[in-house]
């Protein structure tokens, strides 16, 4: 909305048409003068989170810069080294992107807040000394004049002619004042269009050239990204297919754990307790376990240190291994085996009656010998009935089991010879011993 023009004519008037008009000027400063505290405080706001968030940005890249990628496998795919060096190269796009931010918001203030604060402070502040100085000299003339007005006319010439003076001196200096006035508050009105508009227009051109920059390293980055992306399809494509092979690896795991060895890994490991001899008593102590049959070398790692002492693994060459009676000792699932660097022997505890089996199986081990309570030489020979039941035996492993790897030549799966031997019991109970009874 335009503003009817102050002349400086109507500075000598004074008239209320006058005072009206330039209350609007002053109404349009006052509104101008707040509109630039406004522009200074978010502008000053707009700094401060730029500059938090360049900060962020920065913290962020370097978070990104520490992180490194550890793959499974002694050489890396190019997709897998793409994939390694992307963190490093998402760092540097944005530290190369934030220093040209922080360049823009270190220059900010000088180009936004000090021009406008600068304004303001000389050009608004003086206008408003000079309206103080208006009303007060305006102030100063009223009081005169009324007062010459009330001078009577019976006084002196000489008195009247230095009252006639004195206003008139007063007049001047009140038209001086309103002329001064009007000319800086116009001179304002008209030098906030580009005092005003010039440091905005700055800052935003500062903020655009920031921008294109990083428009311009975004497109330099764009060959980077797709061949990022190319590398991420092919390793997910990758890990698709190998997927279902990992689900079938852990299915043949969880069925049979101890057929699914890879190569170069022991013979047989696992937890074995160990009976411990000592003054005060006996101890059941823990080891991890490793069993090389090709070398006949037993490593055992203990599981529980002993204080002031840090015990490492040790090395045994096994002679012989040989299952511990059932009733030679209050634990189950033990055997015996003799080494040759310790003397005597040494008794394991399986976890269970598979795994001792399993081990015993490694180690070549050997049932113990039972001596027969039979005496008589005629009482442990077989009669009619032992034979027919040795050759229902055979006649059952021929029919049922004569293609099962491991029964006569091969040593066979011990999970597959176990599965027989238990169809062969059910068959033995079920059909064989009521005949023969």
């Amino acid at each position: 909305m335009g503003h009817p023009p102050l002349e400086f004519s109507d500075c000598y008037l004074d008239s209320p048409d006058f005072r009206e008009r330039l209350k609007c000027y002053e109404q349009e400063l006052e509104r101008t003068n707040k509109f630039i505290k406004d522009v200074i405080k978010d502008g000053s706001a707009l700094i401060s989170a730029m500059r938090n968030y360049s900060s962020a940005v920065q913290k962020f890249s370097q978070t990104l810069q520490s992180f490194q990628f550890d793959f499974i496998g002694d050489t890396l795919t190019d997709d897998e080294i793409n994939i390694a060096e992307s963190f490093k190269e998402f760092a540097e796009l944005l530290n190369e992107v934030e220093n040209e931010r922080m360049m823009m918001v270190q220059n900010a203030s000088d180009l936004l807040i000090k021009p406008l604060e600068s304004f303001r402070k000389e050009q608004i502040g003086f206008t408003k000394e000079r309206k103080k100085k208006f009303e007060k000299d305006g102030e100063r003339f009223y009081s005169l004049l009324d007062r010459h007005l009330h001078l009577s006319s019976k006084k002196k010439e000489s008195q009247l002619l230095e009252a006639d003076l004195q206003v008139d001196k007063e007049r001047y200096n009140f038209f001086e004042s309103s002329l001064d006035y009007v000319y800086q508050i116009q001179e304002v009105q008209e030098s906030k269009k580009f005092n005003i508009v010039e440091p905005v227009l700055a800052f935003l051109h500062s903020l655009f050239i920031s921008n294109s920059l990083t428009v311009e390293l975004t497109q330099d980055f764009l060959p980077y990204k797709q061949q990022l992306q190319l590398s991420l399809q092919n390793t997910r494509n990758h890990f698709s297919s190998t997927r279902e092979e990992m689900e079938e690896l852990k299915k043949r795991m969880k069925e049979a754990p101890q057929t699914c060895k890879l190569p170069g890994q022991p013979t047989i490991e696992g937890y074995l307790y160990t009976q411990e001899k000592w003054a005060l008593g006996i101890s059941w102590v823990k080891y991890y376990c490793r069993y090389e049959k090709d070398t006949r070398t037993l490593t055992m790692t203990p599981m529980e240190q002993k204080p002031g002492a840090k015990q490492g693994p040790m090395d045994l060459t096994l002679k012989y291994c040989v299952r511990r009676k059932t009733e030679s000792i209050d634990k189950r699932f033990c055997f015996d085996i003799e080494t040759n660097e310790r003397p005597g022997t040494i008794t394991l505890q399986a976890p269970s009656e598979a795994n001792r089996r399993l081990w015993m199986e490694a180690m070549d081990g050997k049932e113990p010998i039972y001596h027969s309570p039979i005496t008589k030489q005629e009482e442990m020979e077989l009669n009619e009935v032992g034979f027919k039941f040795v050759r229902k035996c055979i006649n059952f492993i021929e029919t049922k089991g004569i293609k099962t790897e491991g029964l006569y030549r091969t040593v066979g799966s011990n999970i597959q010879v176990q599965k027989l031997l238990n169809a062969f019991f059910g068959f033995l109970f079920l059909h064989i011993l009521p005949v023969v009874v």
